[in-house]
């Protein structure tokens, strides 16, 4: 995923090497293979010093990868981040091994996985570096949303088509709509109130607005706790 930027004085970083730059020859086919690790660091170095603090060139070192192969892979630090978050969120949820309990509540609930609280943090704090991206880049609001919230809308829309094959909810309901909300509040909770999208907000979502808005009937609250967030 690869946006256009505007390059400014934050994306075009001082002392970038030119003979990086100068080294990318055109047409090269790019290595996939590296991509990960490149992101991997990224979302690394996003969350240990913010994205006013991270370079590209921070980047390549930590990924152990030629400041050519990021600078032929990326134009700007807008499209690195925005690229490494949408692959954090896509490796959150495995579309193709969707869960299936017979119930569209118990469905929801076990595309939860805990992590620990580290992980939790680092990725909130990653976050916080996209929160940073927006206000400098608002136009890149849009393109932001789809990698927050897209794995999470397109499981969401699986799961409440199964039960509507199967008639457990109206044919009428909005799933379309509905199958956006917990993502969106999601991603309104990361970036904004800098809270974990936690197990507690999860079922309170699911009980007290998504069931709701399907023509389903309210659940108690389960009372499990779980720690960890899928952030």
């Amino acid at each position: 995923m690869t946006s256009e930027v505007p390059q400014d004085p934050i994306d075009v970083e001082a002392g970038t090497d030119a003979a990086a730059r100068a080294s990318i020859t055109v047409g090269r086919k790019r290595d996939a293979s590296r991509d990960a690790a490149i992101l991997d660091a990224a979302i690394s170095i996003l969350a240990e010093v913010g994205y006013d603090g991270m370079t590209m060139d921070m980047v390549a070192v930590r990924a152990k990868a030629g400041k050519a192969t990021v600078y032929r892979r990326w134009a700007t630090k807008a499209d690195m981040v925005l690229e490494a978050v949408a692959r954090m969120k896509r490796e959150q949820v495995d579309l193709d091994n969707l869960p299936d309990t017979g119930n569209l509540r118990d469905d929801l609930l076990a595309l939860f996985r805990p992590q620990p609280m580290e992980e939790t943090e680092r990725k909130l704090r990653a976050m916080a570096g996209m929160a940073a991206l927006l206000t400098q880049h608002p136009a890149l609001a849009d393109t932001a949303h789809d990698a927050l919230v897209a794995p999470w809308v397109e499981a969401n829309r699986a799961l409440m088509r199964r039960a509507l094959d199967r008639g457990e909810i109206p044919r009428d309901a909005d799933v379309e709509m509905v199958a956006q909300v917990m993502p969106s509040m999601g991603a309104y909770r990361a970036l904004v109130r800098r809270r974990p999208f936690d197990r507690a907000f999860l079922v309170t979502m699911i009980d007290g607005l998504v069931l709701p808005a399907l023509g389903l009937p309210r659940k108690s609250p389960d009372p499990t706790p779980t720690t960890g967030a899928p952030t």
